[in-house]
């Protein structure tokens, strides 16, 4: 039988192929960091990172691996066992609270990523009887959470509050409403306009969830996200999120929510009950790295300049950079092969990015998506910005 399926499979990645949209997989040879070696998918070297979610530079934090490697010491390497059974520590409930506290909320659960965090909440929370409204430019995550549960599905377009409040009228016949948003789109870079969220969220008796994956550790005064960004801490009823971005760049995810939210969570959430526990090295690891965030701006203030001149110098040289000032700074190319073929010429020239086509992002919207981290220079900035120059001139651009 395979034999038949295998033809059909090399047919199906000879046109991913033809089509200019197959991802190649490269493998470095060193720890995460601003500069990176790779060792196999490119021309073997040292290159600078451009396209890790390593926002602060703590992926290899002289303070964050020391509170790793004596957590090993202290709490061993795994828990070989879900929670509910014999896999919660101490380190679990006090990263838990440290969680509730930073993020302003009552409570937090751990899971084992937030793909499986955003797995657990719809099901769990929503039936038959209910709605969810949620962004159409919600990561995947959430679109196959959603596909999980039994409520009604409206979706509204990306960021348009009229969509939104045109939904929210479309269901008021629902037990509950849930509407739901990435708080920092990851394609785009754009921001969640949270305030008028929870306005139409007061208004229609709804409530307000967001993936703040990319905006926690660094977004807001304090880097508290984008509900801190907006003013809207107490007005978020779910907050889900992962360790595996700024916050150490691990993995790991969290919902951090109102109390009654989290104690059903507990009971009843599948990717929760039946997957191992997070590991206890990235939970003690994780607490080294809130100490990092709340004690200092100096890593978000960092960051941030990285972030203002990469954008502000690439557009005088006539790049286009969708609007905004997060780190993830979209370079529009359109043609998904020449996309492709523009991360090649930068990685020849010591700049390490991706180009993504569809099916990440739209037909015809390829881009190389630059993400900026508090790791970089600010020589590492310019001498990208230089290489984005001369790799355009060698793409006859």
């Amino acid at each position: 039988m395979f034999d038949t399926v295998r033809d059909d499979l090399a047919a199906t990645l000879d046109e991913i192929r033809e089509a200019g949209l197959f991802k190649p997989e490269r493998v470095i040879g060193t720890p995460q960091s601003a500069a990176v070696t790779v060792t196999a998918g490119g021309t073997p070297g040292e290159v600078l990172n451009f396209c890790a979610n390593n926002y602060l530079g703590l992926a290899d934090h002289p303070e964050v691996l020391t509170a790793a490697k004596d957590a090993l010491d202290r709490w061993g390497y795994g828990m070989a066992s879900v929670r509910f059974i014999c896999g919660t520590q101490d380190v679990h409930k006090e990263l838990e609270d440290r969680l509730s506290a930073f993020l302003g909320q009552e409570d937090t659960i751990l899971y084992s990523s937030c793909f499986d965090a955003n797995g657990g909440v719809f099901e769990t929370l929503l039936d038959e009887r209910d709605a969810v409204i949620s962004d159409a430019l919600n990561h995947a995550s959430i679109i196959d959470g959603i596909r999980l549960c039994k409520a009604r599905r409206h979706r509204y377009a990306n960021r348009d509050l009229a969509d939104l409040e045109q939904q929210l009228k479309e269901s008021q016949d629902a037990r509950r409403r849930l509407i739901v948003t990435d708080g920092v789109f990851s394609m785009d870079g754009y921001v969640a306009p949270l305030r008028e969220i929870c306005d139409l969220a007061d208004r229609y008796n709804a409530m307000v969830m967001v993936d703040d994956s990319h905006a926690v550790g660094f977004v807001g005064a304090n880097g508290r996200g984008t509900p801190e960004l907006h003013g809207v801490l107490d007005r978020v009823d779910i907050i889900t999120g992962t360790l595996g971005k700024a916050l150490g760049g691990a993995s790991g995810g969290y919902v951090a929510a109102r109390r009654e939210i989290v104690a059903l969570l507990r009971q009843r959430s599948r990717p929760y009950l039946f997957s191992n526990s997070l590991a206890p090295v990235i939970a003690a690891a994780s607490l080294k790295v809130l100490d990092l965030v709340e004690q200092s701006n100096e890593l978000r203030e960092r960051l941030a300049a990285n972030t203002a001149l990469f954008r502000s110098k690439m557009t005088e040289a006539g790049f286009e950079i969708l609007p905004g000032d997060h780190p993830i700074a979209p370079v529009m190319i359109g043609d998904a092969a020449k996309a492709g073929r523009l991360a090649e010429l930068l990685l020849e020239r010591g700049v390490y990015v991706i180009g993504f086509s569809y099916p990440v992002v739209p037909h015809g919207q390829a881009r190389i998506r630059v993400q900026l981290s508090a790791a970089h220079t600010t020589e590492d900035v310019e001498r990208a910005i230089a290489a984005f120059i001369d790799a355009r001139a060698a793409l006859g651009e």
